[in-house]
């Protein structure tokens, strides 16, 4: 056998067996890491959680206001 079959064994060897595993492992940990939220998304995340009792409070505000105001304007939407 020649020098080249040689060297075709360990490269038939690699494209067969190590790079399709190399690539699905490096998929899998891309796709594990995508599932979780980063920092800087929970951080999002719990400033907008803690901006709900706010927003509530100012829509029920408004709608009191409106009530008082404009008595049938919820008809006319």
């Amino acid at each position: 056998m020649s020098f080249f079959g040689f060297a075709y064994t360990p490269l038939i060897l690699f494209l067969v067996i190590v790079a399709p595993v190399w690539i699905i492992a490096h998929y899998t940990m891309r796709w594990r890491s995508a599932k979780t939220l980063s920092t800087d998304d929970e951080q999002m995340l719990t400033e907008l959680w803690e901006s709900v009792p706010k927003m509530d409070n100012r829509i029920k505000n408004l709608e009191r206001i409106l009530d008082a105001e404009v008595p049938d304007w919820r008809e006319q939407l």
